[in-house]
């Protein structure tokens, strides 16, 4: 198996292939086209087919999608000291011969397609602005550790593209939501509610409204959800999302003999 960085000679089979299953290589189609200057993307060929891709996003975040020995032989090209790496759940032996997890999840991808949405929209929901970064930057901290680096600079200027909408109680943001719009799909990239508000229908109005606003654009919704968040699965559901595959998901530093 040849393993090739993608460049442009390589282009028509690379869309050819990712093309045939968007919300699998979501990721992959998304920082090719807007972030290209950060990304670099090997492809595992075999008889000048596609057997495997990884994707390696400003030398941190790995993501490896193809067969076994895809995987394996991708994973050789990889000598990031400390990664997040996201891969098929059958591929996760591969990952633990190489990198020590710190964190590690089961990680649903939610698809939703024009015409499988339920909206409930319950609460009024408005668009947010550099004005709430520092309260959106807040909630996702107080909310999941994972977004710990989350700083109000980097919130503020991915608002140039991205989608912010939130509920105020009283004038005090506390519950928010994002997604990036594109024509061909837009994932849903976090919905957050401070603990004190839950059970209220937030999550479920922002999630509606984030779907409203990617099928105007495009006729695909996704989203992922940790596999032991049930409230969160049910929130989505609800709005009309669906399973469509796992993931298995580190942060993790490469182990030494």
């Amino acid at each position: 198996m040849k393993i090739v960085p993608l460049d442009s000679s390589l282009e028509p089979t690379f869309w050819n292939y990712v093309n045939q299953d968007i919300p699998h290589h979501y990721f992959f189609i998304l920082d090719w086209k807007y972030s290209r200057d950060f990304t670099n993307i090997l492809l595992a060929l075999k008889e000048n087919r596609i057997h495997g891709m990884m994707l390696i996003y400003r030398q941190k975040v790995v993501q490896i999608r193809g067969t076994f020995e895809a995987a394996e032989t991708l994973l050789e090209h990889v000598d990031l000291e400390k990664v997040e790496i996201q891969t098929l759940m059958e591929h996760e032996p591969i990952v633990l011969k190489k990198y020590k997890p710190s964190i590690r999840h089961e990680l649903v991808l939610m698809t939703l397609h024009k015409g499988e949405e339920t909206p409930y929209v319950r609460h009024p929901v408005t668009k947010l602005g550099v004005a709430e970064a520092e309260e959106i930057a807040n909630i996702m901290r107080q909310v999941d550790p994972e977004w710990e680096e989350m700083t109000v600079q980097h919130i503020a200027e991915g608002m140039k593209e991205r989608v912010w909408l939130g509920i105020k109680v009283d004038g005090k943001l506390v519950s928010i939501g994002n997604t990036r719009l594109t024509d061909w799909g837009s994932n849903i990239g976090a919905i957050a509610t401070q603990e004190a508000y839950r059970n209220r229908g937030y999550a479920t109005s922002i999630t509606s409204a984030l779907v409203k606003e990617i099928l105007q654009k495009s006729n695909l919704a996704l989203i992922h959800v940790l596999s032991d968040n049930p409230p969160a699965i049910r929130v989505y559901e609800k709005v009309g999302f669906r399973p469509y595959r796992t993931y298995f998901f580190a942060h993790a530093t490469k182990a030494h003999p």
